[in-house]
């Protein structure tokens, strides 16, 4: 008998994938994700319209040998417009505050999944709230001209990085927004080799049955197993996880105004890769939510707009047996 073993992997597929990913990097939240915005509510907005604690941290990524200056760009920053969602009249601000320098990314509370202790660590460098103001309703605002060397050196990411946190200080109303990372003022330019990241990610489904949204944790080497939480899902979503080992597993949904979990063993060949988390709408109503996923110490894993690693793909294992 002689055994041959072989593993199928389509390399210029994946490469395929990560190029048109490139130019749109910089983008939050990114095309490849489809997601309709990303959404915060009003401190005084009832949790059961998907959102539980009226805060949402972003951090974005700026290489290293980047030296030119930098510009983080919010679209429809304001609460009252034809994207946000009102509820009882246009009542909410929303304060958008920027930090950069030593302990912007590396504390503790930076990185949680909620808006405990010194999450606002790191060094202000801005902050501007946002009422109803027609002047910014479907419009940019820009933070910047800033200097990469006014981020906080991650080595992990090897590249310099900048907070932007999102709170809804008063009102009752969801705010929905998007970012972009851009080396210009005036226009979305990607800065090459950008990304941005979050720790627990509040956003808009795409209104659209069967539409597939793709959410990508980054797993690194430490993680044995990692645990899926979401909130406000209302059971209308089915969940899968998909990687170079997962082919589709099932993992659990919430329901209204609650959260639900889900544990998964983590194997080595995940390691240093994104995984892809895809939830596919099973209806056309609009559904805010929130996602976060820890290890199995409860730490954090972040969500990559654009996947370390490129989108993942199940690598097939066959046995081919030849008998003699």
């Amino acid at each position: 008998m002689v055994q041959f073993h072989f593993v199928l992997l389509s390399f210029l597929g994946l490469i395929g994938l990560l190029r048109p990913t490139e130019a749109v990097a910089q983008a939050v939240p990114n095309p490849g994700e489809n997601v309709a915005f990303l959404v915060t509510f009003g401190a005084q907005a009832d949790k059961s319209w998907g959102d539980d604690d009226f805060t949402q941290t972003f951090f974005f990524l700026v290489p290293k040998a980047n030296r030119q200056p930098v510009y983080i760009r919010v679209f429809d920053p304001d609460c009252g417009g034809q994207h946000d969602e009102a509820k009882f009249g246009w009542n909410t601000t929303t304060e958008f505050s920027l930090y950069g320098g030593a302990g912007a990314h590396s504390g503790p509370a930076a990185r949680g999944t909620e808006p405990k202790g010194n999450f606002r660590s790191g060094t202000l460098l801005k902050t501007k709230t946002f009422g109803a103001d027609k002047i910014y309703d479907g419009q940019w605002y820009t933070f910047g001209p800033l200097n990469p060397l006014e981020g906080e050196f991650v080595p992990e990411f090897d590249g310099y990085v900048f907070k932007l946190i999102a709170q809804g200080k008063k009102g009752d109303d969801g705010n929905l927004y998007r970012y972009f990372l851009s080396t210009s003022p005036t226009q979305n330019v990607a800065v090459e080799g950008g990304n941005a990241f979050t720790y627990e990610y509040s956003f808009r489904l795409s209104p659209q049955r069967k539409a597939t949204t793709h959410l990508y944790p980054f797993v690194n080497d430490r993680v044995v197993s990692i645990k899926q939480s979401n909130f406000d899902v209302d059971g209308d979503v089915a969940l899968k996880i998909f990687s170079v080992a997962k082919n589709g597993h099932p993992a659990a949904i919430s329901g209204d105004k609650a959260w639900a979990s889900s544990v998964h063993p983590i194997t080595a060949k995940e390691h240093g890769l994104s995984l892809d988390l895809q939830l596919t709408s099973l209806a056309k109503a609009t559904n805010d939510l929130v996602f976060y996923v820890t290890d199995q110490y409860d730490v954090a894993l972040p969500f990559f707009a654009v996947p370390l690693g490129g989108p993942p793909r199940y690598h097939y294992e066959v046995d081919v047996k030849i008998r003699r």
